[in-house]
């Protein structure tokens, strides 16, 4: 590439991560037969043990009508149930059924596995460097994020 700024590069190799990452959203290996998004709710519902769909959502940067389809989908394949809230009978929490946390156990496998072939391919004295610019760009995304979320927020009273 020619001369490109330095907020292209970053813009390039992140596209070129996430293409090259891409790989795992149809694999097999990653998703045992679930759909990506579907995927992503059943690691952070197995990390919970029990969430709310709203807290859900929030932790996957989406919509609650957005959350409730992919969770009503899990929800007809078996894979996650919905209780009402034994401290607040108004909400209800979302849980793995049986099924879904062996599926949940494949996924945290299979991603724990490819994840490490790929810290163990990185040259040991750059392991932690890598890591870190890592830690260091998801902050400045979670900033923006959060400063355009506030933006919007904002001029909706306008």
């Amino acid at each position: 590439m020619t001369d490109m700024s330095p907020s292209k590069e970053l813009r390039e190799k992140v596209r070129k991560l996430e293409k090259e990452l891409g790989i795992l959203k149809d694999s097999q290996l990653s998703c045992c037969g679930v759909t990506l998004a579907q995927c992503h709710v059943l690691v952070e519902i197995g990390r919970a043990g029990r969430i709310s769909l709203s807290e859900l959502a929030s932790l996957l940067n989406l919509e609650n009508s957005s959350m409730s389809r992919t969770v009503d989908k899990l929800v007809t394949k078996g894979m996650v149930k919905r209780d009402v809230d034994p401290t607040d009978r108004r909400y209800l929490v979302i849980s793995l059924t049986r099924r879904g946390e062996e599926i949940y156990r494949k996924i945290e496998e299979s991603m724990n596995l490819f994840f490490e072939k790929i810290y163990f391919a990185l040259l040991v004295e750059k392991r932690k460097e890598v890591l870190e610019s890592l830690n260091l760009l998801l902050l400045s995304v979670e900033k923006v994020r959060k400063s355009e979320d506030i933006g919007l927020k904002n001029r909706e009273f306008l």
